[in-house]
C-alpha cells in the first residue's frame, strides 16, 4: 500500500489544483479575482470548478453544483476566502454552510474590504473548520492586480522592458531593401512569447507616442486565447501626433484610449475619433503629485496618476507598461510601479546604440523584494517588485 500523505502535503496537493483551476479564468474574470475551487470527500474529487465573470457563479457554487449531495462532509479547497456579501451572486459562505461542508482550506484571505476575514469568522460560527495560509504567495501573486484595486482602486503596474547586456533597450537596425530599416528583436522567440501572455493576463498595455512614432506597432494580444474584454491600448500623448493612417488608428475598435494635454475637440483629435479612437484630455504631469508614494513626476508627460485613476474607474484592474527609457523613468519616478519584468539577451550591444541616460529614479524605489529569474530560451527574465498590494 502507498505511504499515506502528511495532512500538510495532501493540502499543498489540493490546493495546486485549486490554483490550476484558477489560472483557467485569467482574461475571463476581471474585474473579479481568478478563484478555483476543490471538493475532496474521502481523498476523492467529488467537484470542481473556477468562475469566470460572465459565468457569474464563483467557483465555489460550480464545485457545490458538480458534487451534489456528495458536498456533504467534504473538504473544499479554494484560493481565495469564501466570499459572504451579496453583489452579482449571494453569499458563498451560506451556500456552503448549507451544503453542510466539513472544513474550508483556503489560500488567503479576501482583500475586499466588503470581506477581509467575515468570511472565514461566518463559516467557524457555523461549526467549520477553516484552515488558511497554504501555498498563500502562489495565490498572492495570482491576484495581485485584483488585490491592489479592490484596496487602493488603482490598477496594478507591470514595467515590461527588454534588453542587452549592456542595458540597452534598443540595437542598431539592419539594412534592408528599398531604403527601409529592418527592426532587429532584441530577446528570442521564447521571451516574446512569454511578453505575449502577459499581454493576455493583463487588462491594460500603456505606452507612450514615441514608440508608437517609431515602431507604428498594433500592441494587440497575439495569443489567440479567449479573453472577456479586448486588450486596452492606452497611449500618453501630450502633444497628440498620433496619425489617423497609424496601425493603431486602422485596428481601433473601440479599444484604443489616448491621453492627451491638448484639446479633445482639435482637428487631429476627431479625426481619431472618426477612426474609433477615444481621446481623455487630461492635466501635464507637474500638476500633481503621486498619491501612492507622495513622489512628483518629472516630465510633460499626461500626469500618470490620472491616467491610472481613470482606468481604475474604468474596472482595468492591471496595466503592462511596455516603453521607452523616457516614459520607464517618468513611471518609476512616479512611484506607480508595482512590479518589474525585465528580459536580458546575451547581446552585447555597445556604446553605438547607447539610449539618452535614465532620469534618476528616487531613492525610495531602489529597494525590491521577491525577486525570481526566469529562462526563456537563450534569455533570461528578472521578476521583483517595488511595491506589494
Amino acid at each position: 500500500m502507498p505511504a499515506k500523505i502528511p495532512a500538510n502535503a495532501e493540502h499543498e496537493k489540493w490546493m495546486r489544483r485549486a490554483l490550476e483551476l484558477a489560472r483557467r479564468g485569467e482574461a475571463l474574470t476581471s474585474p473579479n479575482p481568478m478563484v478555483g475551487a476543490v471538493l475532496v470527500r474521502n481523498g476523492r474529487v467529488v467537484g470542481e470548478g473556477f468562475h469566470t465573470y460572465d459565468g457569474l457563479r464563483h467557483a465555489e457554487i460550480v464545485a457545490l453544483d458538480a458534487a451534489g449531495a456528495a458536498a456533504k462532509g467534504s473538504t473544499l479547497y479554494i484560493n481565495l476566502e469564501p466570499c459572504c456579501h451579496t453583489g452579482r451572486t449571494g453569499p458563498c459562505t451560506r451556500a456552503l454552510i448549507a451544503a453542510k461542508v466539513a472544513r474550508v482550506v483556503a489560500a488567503m484571505p479576501d482583500p475586499n474590504p466588503l470581506v477581509a476575514g467575515q468570511g472565514f469568522r461566518e463559516l467557524r460560527r457555523a461549526g467549520i473548520e477553516v484552515i488558511s495560509g497554504v501555498l498563500e504567495d502562489e495565490a498572492q501573486r495570482l491576484n495581485e492586480a485584483f488585490a491592489t484595486w479592490v484596496t487602493a482602486r488603482c490598477p496594478f503596474v507591470t514595467l515590461k522592458s527588454a534588453m542587452t547586456l549592456d542595458g540597452q533597450l534598443v540595437l542598431p537596425p539592419e539594412p534592408a531593401s528599398r531604403g527601409k530599416k529592418k527592426i532587429r528583436w532584441i530577446t528570442s522567440e521564447a521571451s516574446r512569447a512569454e511578453v505575449q501572455r502577459m499581454r493576455h493576463a493583463s487588462d491594460a498595455l500603456l505606452t507612450g507616442i514615441g514608440t508608437i512614432l517609431a515602431d507604428d506597432p498594433l500592441l494587440t494580444d497575439r495569443t489567440g486565447l479567449p479573453r472577456r474584454r479586448p486588450l486596452l491600448r492606452v497611449i500618453l500623448d501630450s502633444r497628440l501626433r498620433l496619425s489617423p493612417r497609424s496601425q493603431l488608428a486602422r485596428s481601433a475598435k473601440g479599444d484604443v484610449l489616448v491621453f492627451t494635454c491638448e484639446s479633445a475637440s482639435s482637428k487631429r483629435a476627431r479625426a481619431l475619433q472618426s477612426a474609433g479612437i477615444e481621446i481623455v484630455q487630461c492635466n501635464p504631469a507637474k500638476t500633481a503629485g503621486n498619491r501612492r508614494r507622495g513622489v512628483k513626476p518629472r516630465s510633460q508627460q499626461p500626469d500618470l496618476n490620472q491616467v491610472l485613476a481613470e482606468l481604475a474607474r474604468r474596472d482595468i484592474l492591471s496595466v503592462l507598461l511596455e516603453a521607452g527609457a523616457t516614459l520607464n523613468d517618468a513611471a518609476l519616478a512616479a512611484g506607480v510601479v508595482d512590479k518589474l519584468r525585465l528580459f536580458y539577451a546575451p547581446v552585447y550591444a555597445g556604446k553605438a546604440s547607447a539610449t539618452e541616460p535614465s532620469v534618476p529614479i528616487p531613492a525610495a524605489v531602489n529597494t525590491v523584494s521577491g525577486i525570481r529569474i526566469e529562462r526563456f530560451g537563450p534569455d533570461f527574465a528578472i521578476e521583483a517588485y517595488l511595491q506589494r498590494p
